[in-house]
């Protein structure tokens, strides 16, 4: 891992994911981490998450998800590394698709 490599991340949680604020809580690390991309809920219970940025703040990202906020129960988080493309400006929450 090189230190300031951009890369992208994208992840589905699976578990007890949604309605515990887990959207909220992936924003709040992306912000502190410094990430661009997006979270959402999916139709099928699960969060899916794209975000860029440096790599081994995503790699801290991916840690946090596998853990979740308080309320949540993280049973699964399968996830895929892909080149950054700088589309992002900011981090947002999306609407459930």
């Amino acid at each position: 891992m090189t230190e300031g490599t951009q890369k992208r991340l994208h992840a589905m949680v699976e578990g007890t994911v949604q309605g515990v604020g887990f959207r909220m809580f992936v924003a709040r690390l992306a912000a502190d981490y410094h990430l661009t991309g997006w979270v959402r809920n999916t139709w099928d219970g699960k969060v899916e998450v794209l975000a860029e940025g440096e790599e081994g703040k995503l790699h801290q990202l991916l840690n946090d998800l596998k853990v979740g906020p308080r309320a949540a129960h993280v049973t699964n988080v399968r996830f895929e590394w892909l080149p950054a493309n700088g589309e992002f400006r900011d981090f947002r929450i999306r609407s459930t698709v």
